[in-house]
């Protein structure tokens, strides 16, 4: 079964054009094929109630501890999201639990037909993917996080009852817009007729797009950070604990395990999101303490603000947009360390200028080719990244630069992993 299985992920990755490894090429800017896929599969996600997560930075972090939340309510979750680090299965779960090689395999036999008439990206058929897992699965509820942008993406058929967006940032403006209202636009295509949507952080530009979708669309709309605040009271390597505030009042703890600067305000966002959640589902303070502490053990949440390992301490984290990486390399600088390793790679098709503003000069750097068809070349950044006074050596891969990284760094530094989702999926 493993050649089969393997067999059916070539197919997967080399017939079908995918976004995340060779870019614009993999993108449609239409449901045509997604509605088509969910008529030959008799609109499977029709038959749980779903929750949709969309924005710009935090929503993967925000679909994990959602589906986390559910989980101890006692509810079979299912959570799809993308992309995956290492191993496909990631993008689709059930109560922590991957995807079976075995279901993989017979879906894509059972629409090979489809495929050959549509030719459907490879998004759109792991769409259609988790969807049919789900109802075969029984799910009382899924967690469905948008791929990109919201209003064509192909998650967009479901009919959700709760809409999220944590925020709006600068990510993708060759497809989305290269304004925040324009990106906004596109991640407002999420809020559907009458169904409550939770927006997690208020911007002036960006506010008023969602307040007159949801006018338009009859919608409830609440902005999270206008009632719940956060902050962060201690961390170590497994948890850490905020203490989260409503509207000033009703100071609580919460134990999170996970890490990261940008968790305090995915925090306050899924806590507005379950107050807007059914009423029948009955969702418990304790549910939510329990779900937020065991977020790993319940959802295999990863690559976020992760560390791999003590003496030298090694930290990796996915973000790879101007935003999330502006906060992570503001939290990356407070903490301890004799001195500063970063082994970085990204994608061709970023602002690699803003980027690299964002990084610390006094640092070693390691560069390297994140191994997909769409990683920039070492040398390349290398150069750009010497342009912006960023220093180092370029290796053949990621897993050798972090090699070198360990060879040159004393038990009190620091090294951090990132730039791109794919350079992490090779050490992580």
């Amino acid at each position: 079964m493993k050649a089969a299985y393997q067999q059916t992920l070539d197919f997967l990755y080399s017939q079908l054009p995918m976004f995340h490894r060779i870019g614009a090429a993999a993108f449609r800017k239409d449901l045509t094929n997604t509605l088509a896929l969910m008529d030959f599969l008799e609109h499977p996600h029709r038959h749980y109630p779903c929750i949709h997560v969309g924005g710009t930075n935090g929503k993967g972090s925000t679909a994990h501890m959602l589906a986390a939340i559910l989980q101890a309510r006692g509810f079979k979750t299912g959570l799809y999201i993308s992309p995956h680090y290492r191993d496909f299965r990631e993008r689709i779960k059930v109560n922590g639990k991957y995807v079976t090689r075995q279901f993989v395999i017979d879906f894509i036999e059972q629409v090979k037909p489809l495929i050959e008439k549509i030719q459907p990206s490879f998004f759109e058929l792991t769409v259609g993917m988790a969807f049919e897992y789900f109802r075969q699965q029984k799910v009382d509820v899924a967690i469905i996080e948008v791929g990109m942008g919201g209003r064509l993406d192909s998650t967009n058929v479901i009919n959700p009852v709760l809409s999220v967006i944590t925020n709006i940032g600068w990510d993708h403006m060759q497809f989305l817009g290269d304004t925040l209202p324009l990106i906004a636009s596109e991640k407002a295509g999420i809020i559907k007729t009458g169904v409550p949507v939770v927006i997690g952080e208020t911007h002036p530009e960006t506010a008023p797009v969602f307040k007159q979708k949801a006018l338009e669309m009859k919608a409830e709309i609440t902005f999270a950070d206008q009632h719940y605040s956060a902050i962060l009271q201690t961390e170590d390597f497994e948890k850490s604990i905020f203490e989260a505030s409503k509207d000033g009042l009703f100071n609580q703890l919460y134990e999170l395990q996970a890490h990261g600067p940008f968790q305090r305000k995915n925090l306050c966002t899924v806590l507005q999101a379950v107050e807007k959640m059914p009423l029948e589902w009955g969702i418990k303070p304790e549910h939510i303490h329990t779900g937020l502490a065991e977020l790993q053990s319940r959802t295999r949440f990863m690559g976020r603000w992760q560390f791999l390992q003590q003496n030298p301490r090694v930290l990796c984290d996915s973000a790879h947009n101007e935003d999330g990486l502006r906060e992570v390399m503001e939290r990356l600088l407070q903490l301890d360390f004799a001195r500063l390793h970063i082994v970085m790679g990204v994608v061709k098709d970023k602002d690699l200028g803003k980027m690299l503003d964002l990084f610390p000069k006094n640092a070693n750097y390691y560069f390297a080719k994140p191994d997909i068809p769409r990683g920039l070349e070492a040398k390349d950044l290398q150069a750009q990244a010497q342009g912006k006074g960023l220093l180092g050596k370029t290796y053949t891969s990621v897993r050798n630069a972090l090699k070198a990284a360990k060879r040159q760094a004393k038990a009190d530094d620091l090294i951090y992993v990132g730039g791109s989702t794919f350079v992490l999926a090779e050490v992580i």
